[in-house]
């Protein structure tokens, strides 16, 4: 639903420090702050739009991105696992940095800012002010704070911090140009998608999912996902198509394997086997006969 293309975003990476407004050096403790902030606005008991559609608007923006991006900051593991991945965004950073086209004059700036520390700090603060004030202007803001934080990266992995070389493409970018993939709303909805799963909101992951099949029909990642949305909502019949269409696009498809198994294990408890006839009686299909036996 929400899509941004500028900055970290570019990368198929999830900037929560983007959508929350807080700088990548941001403690947890500043960092729920800010989230308690944006979503007092959000909230629909509480956000001080008077347009329907506005309000609607929030209300989806705090489910699908706020929410998302703090829980990912409030969970040890995820939070480890992002830190890891913004690190090697950061060094993928340094080494393609004459193909990064800054957008946005702050951009622009922090590039050539001596003191770049200081500079992003103020430009962070700066565009966080306005970040949530218009539904309509989020994406739009976000995309630019992330930008911030792509330079922030390049200068802070540069020996010394020194400013980049300000021989930056203007016009036809070179070949091995930094783009967003075709598919990023895709993957981008996968990703909320996982951050929904963590936080156990599973009608939310799979309405994400269900969009993004909707645009990509052949998505293993996506079936794979929908599948195991599926079993943790106890539906098995909704899950198996989803489990079957993944493992037939790739066989080795992570999510729909894990899923494979627990419909397995659900299906045969522990000490019980499938019966050969069942097995037979499949018709050669993936999880064929796992609905052969009593119903439960």
């Amino acid at each position: 639903m929400f899509e941004i293309k500028q900055g970290l975003f570019q990368f198929e990476f999830m900037d929560n420090h983007g959508i929350l407004g807080v700088s990548l050096e941001a403690e947890f403790d500043d960092i729920r702050k800010r989230y308690m902030q944006i979503a007092r606005r959000l909230h629909p008991d509480t956000c001080p739009f008077e347009n329907p559609q506005d309000r609607e608007l929030a209300k989806q923006l705090l489910a699908k991105l706020v929410s998302p991006a703090y829980n990912q900051f409030s969970k040890e593991t995820e939070r480890k696992e992002y830190t890891l991945l913004l690190k090697t965004i950061g060094d993928r950073i340094v080494k393609e940095q004459h193909n990064l086209k800054p957008q946005t004059e702050a951009a622009q700036k922090l590039l050539q800012a001596s003191d770049y520390q200081n500079a992003y700090e103020s430009a962070i603060k700066a565009l966080a002010k306005h970040q949530y004030e218009s539904p309509e202007k989020v994406l739009e803001i976000t995309g630019q704070i992330s930008e911030l934080n792509l330079i922030y990266l390049l200068r802070k992995n540069q020996k010394g911090g020194a400013p980049a070389s300000p021989k930056i493409p203007e016009t036809t970018p070179p070949p091995h140009s930094v783009t967003p993939k075709k598919d990023s709303f895709v993957e981008q909805a996968c990703h909320r998608a996982e951050q929904l799963m963590v936080s156990q909101n599973y009608t939310l992951a799979a309405s994400e999912l269900k969009d993004a099949i909707k645009r990509q029909p052949d998505n293993s990642h996506c079936h794979g996902l929908l599948g195991l949305v599926y079993l943790k909502q106890n539906q098995p019949k909704l899950a198996t198509p989803h489990i079957n269409r993944a493992l037939q696009l790739d066989p080795q498809q992570p999510q729909a394997l894990e899923a494979k198994k627990e419909l397995e294990k659900s299906t045969y408890p522990a000490g019980t086997k499938a019966k050969t006839k069942s097995d037979k009686s499949s018709g050669g299909g993936l999880f064929g006969g796992l609905f052969g036996g009593k119903k439960k």
